[in-house]
This record gives structure tokens, sequence and C-alpha cells, in this order.
């Protein structure tokens, strides 16, 4: 990925990643122009090549920007006791819901190859699994979880509780009648988050 340079509050470049967030999921990758993207937000189409480079550099810039607030929290302190689960999981289901096609632009990436992105997407979400068996080590060696859990089952239980609420939806909402509001997220978080913490404590059946 093209580093951009050290101007993260500047308001053109911000403006130029909303407007490619809103671009992106709103359409096919190879619809999207940089032109377009330059109107939306208002700005010279110079300022895509000085910020990101080209197209493509944008495009991952936009993803990294977006799933920052999840991933830096791996390098925090939230997930320093099993509480914090379901703090992680409130702040995931608070992110995507401001733009809830963007789970759904992730799972065309990576399970479909659709729009560049693949390995820089890989690498996120490596990078998240680093942290995360860290974190999972961190928990056994306080005894605050099984010292027997598998790190990758663990982190895919995570992912599928993290995840699958906001890729159907639209499906749920529909079939329940009612919005995934916020008071209702936090619900969802708490009963998840409390899942989560119980099956960390489990000991493997014989």
């Amino acid at each position: 990925m093209v580093s951009a340079p050290e101007v993260a509050s500047d308001p053109v470049r911000e403006r130029l990643l909303k407007a490619a967030l809103d671009s992106f999921l709103s359409d096919e990758y190879h619809k999207v122009t940089t032109r377009l993207i330059a109107e939306k937000a208002e700005a010279n189409i110079s300022m895509i090549r000085y910020y990101f480079g080209n197209k493509e550099g944008l495009y991952e810039e936009m993803i990294r920007h977006t799933m920052a607030p999840l991933l830096d929290v791996l390098d925090g302190q939230m997930l320093q006791s099993v509480n914090g689960f379901e703090d992680f999981l409130l702040l995931y289901y608070q992110t995507m819901s401001k733009q809830p096609e963007f789970p759904k632009l992730i799972l065309k990436v990576l399970a479909l190859n659709q729009g560049p992105g693949r390995r820089f997407i890989q690498q996120l979400l490596e990078r998240g699994r680093t942290n995360g068996v860290r974190k999972i080590d961190s928990l056994k060696s306080s005894g605050q979880a099984n010292a027997s859990l598998d790190p990758d089952i663990v982190r895919m239980a995570f992912v599928s509780l993290a995840m699958m609420p906001m890729l159907l939806k639209d499906i749920f909402e529909e079939q329940m009648g009612r919005t995934m509001d916020a008071e209702f997220l936090e619900q969802l978080a708490e009963f998840n988050g409390r899942i989560f913490s119980a099956g960390l404590a489990l000991t493997r059946a014989e």
C-alpha cells in the first residue's frame, strides 16, 4: 500500500476517504472512477495521487481507515480481561452499523475475489490473528481462559459472533419487524459477550 503523507487530519484527505467509502460500497470497484470520487469529495483529482498514489492505493487506505478503530483495540487494553470482549463486540457493531455494506464488501473481496485488495485485507486480518493469539495467551496465563483452548477456534468463534449480525442485518430486521438500533446492538453485544466469555472458561469434553 502507498504510504500517505503525515496529514491524517487533513480535511481534503478525509473527504476523499469518505467519498471513496461511499462510492465503493454503492458500486463495483471497476465502475468507480477517481474522477467521480474527487467530484464527490469536492477535491482536485491530483490530490488522490498525492495522498494515495492511485485508485488501488485509495481503496486499500479506505479499508484500513475503516477497520483501524477495531484493529487498534487489539493493541490496547480493552481485551486484557474476558469482560472486554463484550465492549469489543459493541464497538464492532457500532462501527459497522454506520456503513452496513462494508462487511459485505470485505466478504466479496475475500470469498468472491471481487476487486483488488485481497492480499491487503488478508494482511490486516493476519495482524488481528497475531494480536488475538497474544491476547488469548495472556488470558490463559492469568487464569481467565482455559489453557487447552485452540486460539484459531477462539478467533473463528469470535469473528462469527461479530460478523454475522452485520452481514445478515437486512434479513434479520425484516424477520423481526424492527431495526437493530443502538439499544438492540448493546443488548446483543452483552449477550454475545457473555456467551464468548463463558466459552473461554470451558474445558474440552473428553
